[in-house]
């Protein structure tokens, strides 16, 4: 996924981050540094070398000819927030001659035992900055995973409901919305972040978005190569450091 740039103090800044809301925060950072007399080209410098925070709008690279990113906004401004940083990436890229108009796919959830006013706006806000929302399970807890689900597509404007899907098992929705991605794409899994579990009423089990958007993407793009004819050379594999994790 690409980063964001601007001029400030008459030096360009190029983030690894992006999104207009995290512009803002470089702004913000920024303007503090300068005010305790740091100059701007120390100031652009260090912003640059910002490493990508884990889980908050973090990509994940299979060799895939789309963005996947995976972000820890569980909130419906956070949403908000994540999909308009998916949209400006998409629509910066069509910008291109040549260049198809690309979609923003997400997959989310909504926390069980935890306040359910928010899942209709979560529901509403998918539905209306994203092209395909598919609705899944994120850490339900003691309630059922269906009755959260059901909670936030009640949020859905009928106008926008067939951009919605549900699928309750949350590593088979990464597959599902990983799958329907087209080069240009931006595939958003959102609510996670970094964590590394999925908490149910009588277990927790392993699970860490990052992985299963991995995996999902080296699937993806094997199955893209064989309809184009391509043959798979087993090269594509799920990137992992030292601890099994991304």
């Amino acid at each position: 996924a690409a980063g964001s740039r601007f001029r400030w103090r008459g030096q360009t800044v190029a983030l690894r981050l992006a999104g207009r809301h995290n512009v803002a925060n470089a702004l913000a950072a920024a303007t503090a540094a300068a005010e305790l007399g740091i100059d701007p080209v120390t100031v652009a410098a260090g912003l640059a070398a910002a490493p990508v925070i884990a889980g908050r709008f973090e990509p994940v690279e299979a060799g895939q000819p789309f963005s996947l990113v995976v972000d820890y906004a569980h909130t419906p401004d956070g949403l908000e927030h994540v999909l308009g940083a998916a949209r400006e990436l998409v629509t910066g890229a069509s910008a291109e001659p040549g260049r198809r108009a690309g979609r923003v796919i997400v997959v989310f959830g909504a926390g069980g035992d935890r306040d359910p006013a928010k899942r209709p706006l979560m529901g509403a806000v998918a539905a209306r900055l994203a092209d395909l929302a598919v609705v899944t399970s994120d850490n339900p807890r003691s309630e059922a995973p269906e009755s959260i689900i059901e909670a936030i597509v009640a949020g859905v404007e009928g106008r926008h409901r067939d951009r919605v899907q549900v699928e309750p098992d949350r590593r088979a929705a990464i597959a599902v919305a990983v799958a329907a991605a087209a080069a240009g794409d931006v595939v958003v899994v959102a609510g996670k972040g970094h964590e590394t579990t999925q908490t149910f009423a009588d277990r927790v089990v392993a699970h860490d978005d990052r992985v299963e958007a991995a995996a999902a993407a080296v699937a993806a793009l094997a199955d893209m190569r064989s309809r184009d004819g391509a043959p798979d050379d087993g090269a594509a594999s799920v990137p992992t450091g030292e601890d099994g994790r991304l």
